[in-house]
C-alpha cells in the first residue's frame, strides 16, 4: 500500500501523451488541442468593414453630405462617391473603398437626402480594415492551442470546415458483478442497479471525452480474462469497476497479472477507496477502481482526471485546489486521509452528512472534497481546510 502523493506521482510518470494526429470538423473539435498550426485562408476581415451603424463619406471640407445610396450587411454593392458623397451603411456591411469614414448614426440629421454631421470626423473611423484580424496566410491559432467555443467561432468565420487535432483517448468503462443488472429490469432479491458505469460515462462526458464504450463482465474468470484482453489491446484507457478486491470471485486482480498488465500500485492509503489498481500494458493505461460508487468516483477525480489530462498533454494536471473554511465539525476514525464530500460555496465549506464509500446521495449535491490528512483526527469549525474543486 503507497502513499496518495507517492500514487499521484506514478500516475504522472507513467501516463504518457497520446501526441497522436486526427481531424475534426470545426463544429466537433471543442476541447481538443490542434496538432497543427492554423494559417488563414482569407483575409479577416475579407473587405473595409462598418464597424456601426451609419453613413460611409468621402469626406471633404463641409459639415453637409449627398446621401446617394445604402448599403446593408451582404450587399456587394462597389458604390464609387465623390467629395461630399455619402451613403447609409450598417454594421458589418462593405465600406466602399472611395469612403474615408463612418460617422455613427447619432451625429447626423438628416433631411431626404441631405445629411448634416454635428461636428467633423476623422479618416478611417469606425471602419475595420481588410485583414485587421488576420492577413490571408499569416498564423490564425498556433499548434497546441486548446479549441475553446471562441476558438471554434474564430475558425469558422474563416471559412475553415476541418482541423487538425490532437486525439483524444479510447476509453473502455467495464462493469463487474453478477448482483449488477440494467435499469430497466426488474430488481430480484440480492439485485441491485447497475450504476457505476452511467456515473463514469457522465463524468468523462463533462470533461468532454466522447469515445467511450461501455462493457459488462460476470463473475467468471474465464469470461473476465477474455474481456479484459480486448479492451487492452483495443483502447487506450480501461476503467474496471470492482471485482479488484480479495474475495472469491473477485477476479480482475487476477485476471490482470496473466495479462501481463504491468502493476504500478495496488491499494493506496486512503478513504474511501483504497482498492485502487493502476497498470499499463503497450500503450493502454488501465484503472481497476473500488465497486463502491463513491469510492470510485473519489479515485477518477484523484487520478484517472489526472492520467486524462496527461493523455492530452495538458500543462494543468490535477484539480483546483483552496484553503477554505469549515462551517462543520468532523471526527475521522482511524489514520487513513480521508476525502470528504463537502459543499464549497465563496470561500466557506460544509462537510455533508454521510461520508460511506457506497453513499451516493451525499455525493450527488457535493461540489468539493475536504482531505485530511493522517496526522488530523478532527475539524472543527471555523477552521481552515485543504479543499479540491470538483468539475461539477
Amino acid at each position: 500500500m503507497i502513499s496518495i502523493e507517492e500514487a499521484i506521482i506514478l500516475v504522472k510518470k507513467e501516463t504518457k501523451p497520446l501526441l497522436t494526429e486526427t481531424t475534426k470538423p470545426v463544429e466537433k473539435a471543442g476541447g481538443y488541442k490542434l496538432f497543427k498550426a492554423v494559417l488563414s485562408p482569407i483575409n479577416m476581415p475579407p473587405f473595409r468593414q462598418s464597424a456601426m451603424d451609419g453613413y460611409a463619406l468621402h469626406l471633404h471640407d463641409s459639415l453637409v453630405y449627398n446621401l446617394i445610396d445604402e448599403i446593408k450587411a451582404g450587399d456587394n454593392k462597389q458604390l464609387t462617391l465623390k467629395k461630399g458623397d455619402a451613403v447609409r451603411i450598417f454594421t458589418g456591411a462593405a465600406v466602399p473603398n472611395t469612403a474615408d469614414a463612418v460617422i455613427m448614426q447619432e451625429k447626423v440629421e438628416v433631411n431626404g437626402n441631405i445629411i448634416t454631421l454635428q461636428n467633423k470626423i476623422n479618416k478611417n473611423t469606425n471602419i475595420r480594415p481588410e485583414g485587421e484580424q488576420v492577413k490571408k496566410g499569416e498564423l490564425a491559432l498556433a499548434k497546441g492551442t486548446k479549441l475553446t467555443p471562441a476558438a471554434i467561432g474564430y475558425l469558422s468565420s474563416l471559412g475553415i470546415k476541418n482541423v487538425s487535432v490532437f486525439k483524444k483517448p479510447s476509453i473502455a468503462i467495464v462493469t463487474t458483478g453478477n448482483e449488477l443488472v440494467k435499469a430497466e429490469t426488474e430488481l430480484e432479491y440480492g439485485q441491485i442497479y447497475e450504476s457505476n458505469s452511467k456515473m463514469l460515462l457522465s463524468a468523462l462526458y463533462s470533461l468532454k471525452f466522447y469515445d467511450v464504450s461501455i462493457h459488462k463482465i460476470e463473475d467468471d474468470y474465464i469470461e473476465t480474462v477474455s474481456k479484459l484482453n480486448n479492451v487492452i489491446n483495443s483502447t487506450d484507457l480501461v476503467l474496471i469497476s470492482g471485482g479488484i478486491s480479495v474475495g472469491d470471485y473477485d477476479f480482475v486482480g487476477k485476471a490482470l497479472t496473466e495479462l501481463k498488465v504491468k502493476e504500478h500500485f495496488y491499494k493506496v492509503k486512503q478513504k474511501p477507496g483504497k482498492p485502487l489498481f493502476f497498470g499499463t500494458k503497450n500503450n493502454t493505461h488501465v484503472f481497476a477502481l473500488p465497486g463502491n460508487p463513491a469510492a470510485a468516483l473519489t479515485c477518477f477525480y484523484m487520478y484517472v482526471y489526472i492520467a486524462l489530462q496527461k493523455l492530452m498533454d495538458n500543462t494543468v494536471f490535477e484539480l483546483p485546489k483552496t484553503k477554505a473554511t469549515s462551517s462543520s465539525k468532523f471526527i475521522k476514525s482511524g489514520d487513513r486521509p480521508q476525502f470528504l464530500k463537502a459543499i464549497y460555496d465563496n470561500g466557506n465549506v460544509q462537510i455533508l452528512e454521510g461520508q460511506s464509500s457506497a453513499m451516493q446521495q451525499t455525493f450527488a449535491v457535493a461540489n468539493a472534497f475536504i482531505f485530511m490528512d493522517e496526522t488530523q483526527s478532527n475539524i472543527e469549525i471555523g477552521d481552515l481546510v485543504d479543499t479540491i474543486l470538483l468539475p461539477v
